[in-house]
C-alpha cells in the first residue's frame, strides 16, 4: 500500500488535531488495513448485554458509535473523492447526532454492522490507494474549513481510535 505524508497546518481544520494526534507513526492505509480486524476483534469482545445501551443517559450506545464510525468515514471518504478528483465546491458538513438518530443501529446485529464497517474501510482502502501522488495534496473546503485529500485519511483513522478507545473506556 502507498504512503501518505502527514498534512500540513492549512489542510484541515484545527478540531482534526485531536484525531491526528491518535493516529501513530507509520502507513496510514497500513494502519487503516489492520484495523479491519483489530477493531471488529474489540468489539465482539463487549458483552452483548452493553451494545444497546448507553453508558449514561443521552450517549451514544456501542451499536450507534460503530455506525457513526462507518458514516463518518463514508463522508469524509467521499470528501477526498471530490478534492482529489479537483472539484472545488465548498461541500456541507452533517449533524452526527441527526444521523444517530435515524439510523436504526440499535436494531441491527453487531455483526452486520461490522460487516459494514469492514465493506465501507475496504472501499475506502482502494479508494486510497488508487489516487495519484498529486492528488492527496489537493485542498477543498468542506463545513467551511480547509481539508486535504491525505488530511481526510488521517481523520478517518483518527476518528475510529477516538471512538474505539471511548468504547473501551465506558464499555469495555
Amino acid at each position: 500500500m502507498r504512503h501518505i505524508d502527514r498534512p500540513q497546518p492549512g489542510e484541515y481544520a484545527p478540531y482534526t488535531v485531536e484525531y491526528f494526534d491518535l493516529v501513530p507513526d507509520g502507513s496510514v492505509l497500513e494502519l487503516m488495513s489492520r484495523r479491519l480486524e483489530q477493531t471488529p476483534a474489540r468489539l465482539r469482545a463487549l458483552p452483548d448485554g452493553r451494545l444497546t445501551v448507553p453508558h449514561q443517559p443521552g450517549e451514544w450506545t456501542v451499536n450507534e458509535i460503530v455506525q457513526h464510525i462507518s458514516d463518518d468515514e463514508r463522508i469524509y471518504a467521499y470528501r477526498a473523492l471530490r478534492f482529489a478528483r479537483g472539484d472545488t465546491t465548498e461541500l456541507p458538513g452533517f449533524d452526527p447526532d441527526e444521523f444517530a438518530a435515524h439510523t436504526h443501529a440499535n436494531l441491527r446485529a453487531l455483526d452486520d454492522l461490522i460487516a459494514e464497517f469492514t465493506a465501507v474501510r475496504t472501499a475506502t482502502l482502494s479508494l486510497f490507494d488508487g489516487l495519484p501522488d498529486a492528488a492527496l495534496t489537493r485542498v477543498g473546503t468542506a463545513n467551511g474549513a480547509p481539508m486535504s485529500v491525505r488530511a481526510a485519511a488521517l481523520h478517518i483513522l483518527g476518528h475510529e481510535l477516538h471512538h474505539i478507545a471511548s468504547i473501551e473506556e465506558h464499555y469495555g
